[in-house]
């Protein structure tokens, strides 16, 4: 009996001016989805809070790829995200960039950070 073969999200590049790569990945599942409302829906009393894990969420699940200027690629996911939570201030802005876009074009029926 031959494997069955799992269907491969597409993905998408981003390029910044400086060259970083960032590969996002185009789909979500339903649970995935529900799982970011519940994070943008955050608490209340803490609404930056609950807008910092919302982009984070967002990076974790969406990110395949990240170059960093000249440096060999990261792919891993927990490199990606201890990478993401190390990014200056302005690599950080440039990501939600990325992501707003990303959501924008890919999922428009989702709030983005």
């Amino acid at each position: 009996m031959a494997k069955k073969e799992r269907l491969k999200a597409p993905e998408f590049e981003y390029r910044s001016d400086d060259g970083t790569t960032l590969v996002l990945r185009g789909s979500m599942t339903p649970a995935t989805r529900l799982q970011y409302a519940e994070v943008a829906g955050g608490n209340i009393l803490s609404r930056e809070d609950a807008w910092q894990r919302s982009v984070e969420f967002l990076f974790e699940r969406l990110a395949v790829r990240w170059e960093v200027a000249d440096t060999p690629p990261i792919r891993k996911q927990k490199e990606l995200l201890a990478r993401y939570r190390f990014a200056s201030q302005a690599e950080r802005v440039w990501i939600r960039g990325v992501l707003r876009e990303h959501l924008a074009e890919h999922f428009p029926e989702m709030t983005a950070p």
